[in-house]
């Protein structure tokens, strides 16, 4: 989602379906939408649950008309226990609490409600955990992650761009805001281009459905975190597609949303209680500020409109706060990866949940997913605000001390963005990214990137220049971390994001009929781009040095910024960099603690060969990637 900066943009681009609200109740949709009470069917989340989690207790949210007023019993089963129930501020809602013993099979419990309005009998399986050893891999460095927006990439499936009974009733590829018709099937049918272009992981923006009015294609608005979008396919067709990857070698991280809902959830138009959301006597966004968090001389009252102000007027701030929500949204992401085997998280918004909450999702995905990749959009101004948000060195902050493993590198972005967006750019500030991680536990967790789906696209920032083009690559898949790159990127895709929609355009070839397809046939500068990236990304799979290799930076000078990954094992690699409009001499001798005993290197890409090793002329706007040899 969006940094403040952009605010203005945000609130046209998102979900802004209805006029500025008055008062918190007054920004649900209308009545005639939003019924206040539940529709007859039951409903219990988590919809199913496994045996043998690490975690023995499970909560169950019953909804059903009038049920608070029935009775639970439970048939015996061995192994479980109900440990009681609990009723909510709506009668529509029942908790119940359960524990599930170690030795438990798999089975269905047979829960019946009796003695109130609601008479109900329900069947709720436990299943058997997976062992399949290709479930929940997790990510390394050396992984090069694809990201991309399902409803823009590829439509696959035309039977399910419009779904009878959802808010959005068309598909219409030529306006910003409708939904396209992408789809998880056109992702999978173009995993061969993944591979072709080197990536190993996917990367889809939010799959959950996202039953809006209005923008509901970029999925950060939930509306059943239980349920896969039916125009992106089914819970079924997600975990085949997992599975598809996995035996392609691909990886899949799933985007996900802690912070808020979608006005149209279940649990916000008929709630549990008023405390599982935030508000406010009148209508009050967050304001979208961090520094709030942990500024030592802050007041209460920017920390709390920080932490419990809303994202925009259709997305309700959930009360993380509340055990009961807590435990809800904990339970919901132990779902999906057991359900699915996925690889990974990125966390949106990660700053704007409650801290307290933070800590215990971490600390409740990675003891029962210790491989499980996790990382968090921390779209801050400088190193050491970015680096709070992770595992780092600092003392807590308010009785908050990060347990998330990485983040999305945005100092690095806006780094190489600043060297490349005009003449003779700065490269300090990318020196300076890599000398803050030493505020980091490990910066080789984060995620590196040029660009994104809420920033103008990277050809665009650097002029449309080629030369800049393939030294911003080169340093994406050279620096350390998992790099990822936005889909479109590698066929020079282009665009500011005024408003966001221009930087979401339906990827050419997607869709039968395009006149374009760069799936197929790349002509020109986008196939030399494509050709780029690839060979690069190819190089980084199978030389193991620029991924989990160190690093050593020197100082830029004149215009040129060199850095080296090396191993112990005798390999070393040379980045080059001259991001200024002439030819410059660059004295090898400076470089001798690495370049030493190294007597030739060769361009990786190109080919080149480079047999002097005492002086390098390096022509203008050009980065090298170099091998040395002995």
């Amino acid at each position: 989602m969006k940094f403040p900066t952009f605010l203005p943009l945000l609130a046209g681009a998102l979900l802004a379906t209805a006029p500025l609200a008055t008062t918190a109740a007054a920004v649900s949709p209308p009545p005639a939408a939003a019924p206040a009470k539940a529709t007859g069917a039951t409903r219990i989340d988590p919809t199913f649950w496994w045996v043998g989690m690490k975690n023995p207790k499970l909560q169950l949210l019953v909804h059903s008309p009038g049920i608070a007023e029935s009775k639970l019993t439970l048939a015996a089963y061995p192994g479980v226990t109900l440990e009681g129930t609990q009723k909510l501020e709506s009668s529509n809602y029942l908790v119940v609490n359960l524990t599930i013993s170690s030795q438990t099979k798999p089975g269905k419990l047979k829960l019946s409600f009796d003695g109130g309005k609601t008479k109900l009998k329900y069947d709720y399986e436990l299943r058997a955990r997976s062992t399949d050893p290709a479930r929940v891999q997790g990510l390394t460095q050396a992984d090069f992650i694809y990201m991309l927006m399902p409803d823009r990439f590829s439509n696959g499936d035309p039977k399910n761009d419009v779904v009878q009974g959802m808010r959005a009733r068309t598909v219409s590829r030529d306006t910003m805001y409708a939904r396209h018709g992408g789809d998880i099937r056109g992702i999978q049918n173009h995993f061969a281009y993944f591979k072709q272009l080197g990536a190993t992981a996917i990367w889809p923006t939010p799959l959950v459905e996202n039953d809006m009015l209005r923008a509901s294609y970029h999925g950060y608005a939930v509306t059943d975190g239980y349920k896969i979008d039916p125009r992106y396919g089914t819970n079924e067709e997600y975990t085949q597609f997992v599975r598809a990857a996995h035996q392609q070698d691909l990886k899949v991280v799933q985007d996900i949303v802690l912070n808020h809902w979608g006005s149209y959830h279940y649990l916000f138009l008929d709630k549990p209680g008023a405390d599982w959301f935030h508000a406010f006597p009148t209508f009050t966004r967050s304001n979208y500020n961090a520094y709030a968090l942990n500024d030592p001389y802050g007041s209460k009252r920017d920390y709390q409109l920080f932490n419990d102000g809303w994202f925009d007027t259709t997305m309700p701030d959930v009360n993380q706060s509340n055990p009961l929500v807590a435990t809800y949204l904990i339970q919901n992401f132990l779902w999906w990866v057991e359900s699915t085997g996925l690889d990974g998280y990125r966390i949106d918004t990660f700053p704007y949940s409650d801290p307290q909450f933070l800590m215990a999702w971490g600390k409740a995905m990675q003891e029962e997913y210790p491989k499980l990749a996790l990382f968090g959009e921390a779209w801050e101004g400088t190193e050491a605000e970015q680096a709070f948000f992770a595992q780092n060195i600092l003392p807590p902050v308010n009785g908050f001390k990060s347990n998330l493993p990485g983040l999305l590198d945005f100092q690095i972005s806006f780094a190489i963005q600043d060297a490349l967006k005009t003449e003779n750019g700065d490269l300090s500030k990318l020196y300076h990214a890599l000398q803050g991680d030493w505020l980091y536990v490990d910066a080789t967790r984060n995620v590196p990137f040029l660009d994104n789906h809420d920033m103008s696209r990277f050809y665009s920032v650097i002029g449309e220049d080629f030369n800049k083009f393939k030294t911003g690559i080169a340093w994406l898949l050279t620096l350390r971390g998992t790099p990822q790159l936005y889909y479109g990127t590698e066929v020079l895709m282009k665009n500011f994001a005024n408003p966001d929609g221009k930087v979401r355009e339906d990827f050419p070839g997607g869709w039968p009929g395009d006149k374009v397809n760069y799936f197929t046939s790349r002509p020109g500068l986008a196939g030399e781009a494509f050709d780029y990236v690839s060979k690069l990304a190819t190089y980084r799979k199978t030389h193991p040095v620029l991924s989990s290799g160190k690093l050593m930076q020197f100082i830029p000078q004149d215009g040129v910024y060199t850095y080296f990954r090396y191993n112990d094992q005798g390999e070393c690699v040379m980045i080059m960099a001259n991001n200024t409009k002439e030819e410059k001499t660059v004295d090898g001798s400076r470089f001798a603690e690495r370049l030493g005993g190294f007597r030739t290197g060769t361009e990786v890409v190109s080919g080149a060969v480079l047999p002097n090793l005492a002086s390098f002329r390096v022509p203008a706007h050009t980065a090298w990637v170099v091998e040395l040899k002995k």
